[in-house]
């Protein structure tokens, strides 16, 4: 998990937080408030989860290629 999963974390359970204490009061704007952090919070979640996503990708890439070229080489040997 990396910092943007955990930011996005907190910010959605801050929306949760804020649309429930604006339910409770029947604050409408506060509610609103919550609602526009919760999804802003679970957009950056997703975010993270992409950038973690094309992370991996990307090592498995120069796993693979580093294994292709030990293969070369040792091909170029015999």
């Amino acid at each position: 998990m990396n910092k943007d999963e955990l930011k996005g974390k907190a910010e959605n359970l801050k929306g949760r937080l804020k649309e429930a204490l604006g339910s409770l009061t029947g604050d409408k704007r506060k509610q609103a408030e919550g609602s526009v952090d919760r999804m802003r919070g679970a957009a950056r979640e997703k975010l993270g989860e992409g950038e973690e996503k094309v992370e991996e990708m990307g090592e498995s890439v120069s796993e693979a290629a580093r294994d292709a070229s030990s293969e070369r080489e040792e091909d170029d040997d015999e």
